[in-house]
């Protein structure tokens, strides 16, 4: 695996909270997974924000980056349009990054790791073998892996060590729109961009923050 990944975020969202803000978190979570056109665009509109007004995000976003999205835990139907391809797309409706290319394919299914207990989540390993890169014309000059929730990093590490091997030459970062906060009890705000990494430690990913 790849030693460590910098990623990028926008909300935050409490699995277990129980104040105000908290149960709106797992509201904003639910508007996501079910990819809803108006949220995602509002979404995408509130990364736009952080990345002009307050310089966040600095280097994700450039015209020559390649939004790929993660895939989902089952590999991909045809025509089914993953919540993750709609972010991408809505970001770069945004102006941020150059385009969407989907050539990161979920191949064999994976536990879905919201509602597996905690050791029985897919490890770094399971989601690296369950993944393919599909051929591509040329190499991108950047690469941002695009995914709806980012809990421990796994499947992004994973992700990126995959596009790592086929893209060699191309720097590699991640945007997941929502954290999730599984050991703080509350939450105080919604939205709280912050760029981290995630690392490849002691066999296994950690995020931080």
């Amino acid at each position: 695996m790849i030693r460590n990944i910098s990623f990028g975020s926008c909300y935050v969202y409490s699995p277990t909270g129980q104040c105000v803000v908290s149960q709106r978190s797992r509201m904003l979570r639910a508007l996501l997974k079910a990819g809803d056109a108006e949220f995602l665009s509002r979404y995408a509109a509130r990364v736009q924000h952080e990345v002009y007004a307050h310089r966040l995000f600095a280097g994700y976003f450039q015209a020559t980056t390649v939004l790929i999205p993660v895939p989902g835990s089952m590999p991909q139907l045809p025509g089914v349009v993953s919540v993750a391809e709609q972010l991408a797309a809505a970001l770069v409706d945004a102006g941020l990054g150059g385009v969407v290319w989907s050539g990161l394919k979920r191949v064999i299914p994976v536990r879905k790791s919201a509602t597996a207990p905690g050791g029985a989540r897919p490890t770094v390993a399971k989601h690296y073998d369950s993944f393919t890169v599909a051929p591509r014309d040329s190499s991108p000059e950047r690469i941002l892996l695009v995914d709806d929730v980012v809990t421990k990093g796994r499947t992004l590490i994973a992700a990126a060590t995959r596009m790592h091997e086929a893209f060699p030459q191309a720097p590699i970062c991640a945007f997941a729109l929502l954290r999730t906060m599984g050991l703080v009890a509350e939450i105080a705000q919604l939205v709280d961009p912050c760029v981290g990494q995630i690392r490849w430690r002691a066999g296994d990913a950690h995020r931080c923050p």
